[in-house]
């Protein structure tokens, strides 16, 4: 490729994008073609209607054939959008990519402009600049680093479980990391799925037995991610496993241990459950858990405070002995190419509302308690029985808790609507009660959910448009709650006594999702959701080359949305270890040796860690390197200088804008 000496011979091209009327509206684009021919070593300067279009493409590269055009400037839209496009077009004309500048004219110009005037006398400075800059570039080439053959999936939920499937069915190597004892996620606490009503454990455990029989996966439950290390293609992953008390390969899932356990009945919370049971201190989360594995909690088991005299479940297990109170934390460290981010969510907490009455009224429940209550597997196998031992007559479902609200999150959850619906129909199958949907405004959107909306309407179901605004006792002692609220579709304040509560928790962001940001390197929105490179042409992919998000830890959504992003995710994942091999951009800083003074300001700020101190030097990793130019800013001594970003360049372009030609 070519490669022109700095001097008066070079030969630019520019071309002006009319964009349809996203650019052509506000600027002339005609006038800004004719200035940017008079500009000192432009010897073409073009205007069409779409550039990134093939004609367009076509364009530059016949110039480039025709006009020995050594340097071309586009000015159009954003680079993220394009840049890359042209510089496939500049390198079919066999120039080197590099050897390119984007203006963008659309962003910075014609979308924060209305005068015609004045956008175009920006469009001519920032072309101006761009074709001052564009003499100082340099051939550069961009590296290519081999890419692992195994990946890595973090949390065992539908998405996790999905995306590790895929990628174990395409013949990769996956490693799938579960902090919990067993893998399924929320969906496993679920008792049907809406808008067809599929039994959740149906759906799920037949998955969740493929992960663990398949030779391509390795399950780890109680085990988090500690550290993360490497690059793209290379990432070194360190996991520790938490204490089981169990040898998972000597435990056969017979559950003896738990029948003889000397606490009977038990007496922990079950978490599974979310307290609505008491547990052993050893125990099954549920009976369809994968791995089919017992668990001893060291908080709750007699034997880690005083020692148990009997140990009957040691008894019982003689014969495989599979039982190990001495267990301890171990840990494992793999290299893989690519990792998967499906970490889920959390269920907001009811308690920050404090007027609905959580916490402080026994039959106020949170949606997802309602699950448990009516899975035919949950404390009561599917019976629906409040605390004080009644079955409600008439139920209340309050939508929105913790959505929608200035006070909590703004953002819609997505599934309140379509999950309150479930339960409305479910508590009238199995009860019979008069069920209220108090709702501020009913989002049904996609495929049967309109439809199952008007199903549940027509079981006689009453749907009240109004904010409950205060849950308090009936008068008397009667045990009902009264919900109070503006109905405003009637115009007046409704009081409605019912028998039971059910607050509609949103979903949130997970309690350590800014620990876990930190670690894999990635960004948070302000929502505190993990956040994506384009919520459009990249919504998988993040700022961290390698990592791709899957599921509810990037956003709020439904299992199908869910499974359909962790494809997407997978098949990102797998594209890239099927290469074999990346290409990294060259625009990376490097270090002239005999400049650097060893004074290690740039380490500490250099957000991938990928500078070094050896020998009394820094040394840049080119790998690691992103080119977002922290360290060259900061370099006391100036001796970090970076690709596409030269002095030379920086400067020239900051002449053209500033002075007029």
């Amino acid at each position: 490729m070519s490669g022109p000496s700095l001097n008066g011979d070079t030969r630019i091209g520019v071309y002006v994008c009319h964009c349809g009327t996203n650019i052509a509206g506000p600027i002339d684009v005609e006038a800004v073609t004719e200035y940017a021919a008079g500009l000192p070593g432009v010897v073409v300067a073009r205007a069409y209607k779409y550039m990134c279009s093939d004609p367009g493409q076509e364009l530059i590269t016949h110039d480039i054939l025709e006009e020995g055009l050594d340097r071309v400037v586009v000015a159009s839209c954003s680079p993220s959008l394009h840049e890359e496009t042209f510089r496939r077009a500049v390198a079919k004309g066999g120039v080197n990519p590099y050897l390119f500048q984007m203006v963008n004219i659309r962003e910075h110009g014609s979308w924060v402009h209305d005068d015609v005037e004045m956008a175009t006398a920006k469009a001519k400075d920032l072309v101006r600049a761009g074709v001052a800059r564009v003499r100082f570039h340099r051939p550069l080439e961009p590296r290519r680093v081999p890419v692992d053959g195994s990946a890595m999936v973090v949390g065992g939920g539908i998405a996790g479980i999905h995306a590790a499937l895929t990628l174990a069915n395409a013949g990769k190597h996956v490693y799938l990391v579960e902090r919990e004892p067993t893998i399924g996620g929320h969906m496993a606490q679920f008792d049907k799925t809406f808008p067809t009503l599929d039994c959740a454990a149906c759906i799920l455990t037949p998955k969740m037995t493929q992960v663990r029989n398949h030779p391509n996966i390795t399950l780890w439950t109680m085990a988090e991610v500690v550290e993360v290390d490497g690059f793209v293609g290379a990432y070194r992953v360190k996991v520790r496993h938490e204490p089981r008390f169990i040898i998972e390969d000597a435990c056969v899932g017979c559950l003896e241990c738990i029948d003889v356990c000397v606490f009977r009945n038990g007496k922990t919370p079950d978490e599974f459950n979310l307290g609505l049971s008491k547990r052993k201190p050893i125990y099954i989360p549920f009976p369809q858990a994968v791995p089919q594995v017992v668990v001893i909690d060291p908080e709750a088991c007699i034997e880690f405070r005083a020692g148990c005299r009997k140990k009957t479940c040691v008894e019982v297990c003689a014969d495989r002995n599979a039982i190990d109170f001495q267990q301890v934390a171990t840990f494992d460290e793999v290299e893989v190419g690519t990792i998967v981010l499906a970490t889920g969510f959390k269920t907001f907490d009811a308690g920050r509302i404090p007027y609905y009455g959580y916490g402080r009224y026994d039959n106020v429940y949170t949606a997802l308690e309602v699950e448990r209550l009516v899975n035919a597997a949950g404390p009561t196998t599917g019976e629906v029985v409040l605390r004080d031992g009644r079955t409600p007559q008439s139920v209340g479902i309050i939508h929105c808790v913790g959505s929608r609200d200035e006070n909590t999150n703004t953002h819609c959850s997505r599934v309140c609507c379509m999950y309150s619906l479930k339960l409305a129909h479910l508590m009238k199958e199995k009860t019979g009660a008069e069920v209220y949907n108090f709702y501020i405004d009913m989002r049904t959107p996609g495929k049967g959910m309109e439809e199952f909306y008007n199903r549940v309407g027509s079981e006689g179901v009453h749907f009240i448009r109004g904010k409950v605004g205060d849950v308090y006792p009936e008068a008397g002692d009667t045990g009902r709650l009264v919900l109070q609220a503006e109905d405003t579709l009637l115009g007046r304040i409704r009081k409605i006594p019912v028998d039971m509560v059910v607050l509609a928790t949103g979903i949130e962001p997970q309690s350590d999702a800014e620990d876990v940001r930190r670690l894999f390197n990635i960004t948070c929105s302000a929502g505190g959701f993990f956040m994506e490179r384009h919520p459009k042409l990249a919504p998988v992919s993040t700022f961290t080359d390698g990592v791709f998000l899957a599921g509810t830890c990037q956003g709020p959504r439904d299992i199908p949305d869910t499974v359909a992003q962790a494809g997407a995710a997978a098949a990102e994942a797998l594209a890239l270890i099927d290469a074999g091999s990346i290409l990294l951009e060259p625009n990376t800083a490097f270090v002239s040796a005999e400049d650097c003074s060893g004074c290690k300001t740039c380490i500490g700020m250099c957000p991938y860690q990928a500078i070094a101190h050896i020998d009394g030097k820094a040394v840049i990793n080119e790998v690691l390197c992103k080119g977002c130019g922290t360290c060259v800013a900061a370099c006391p001594s100036g001796a970090i200088h970076q690709n596409l970003f030269d002095d030379d360049e920086i400067f020239e372009e900051i002449l053209g804008v500033l002075i007029h030609a």
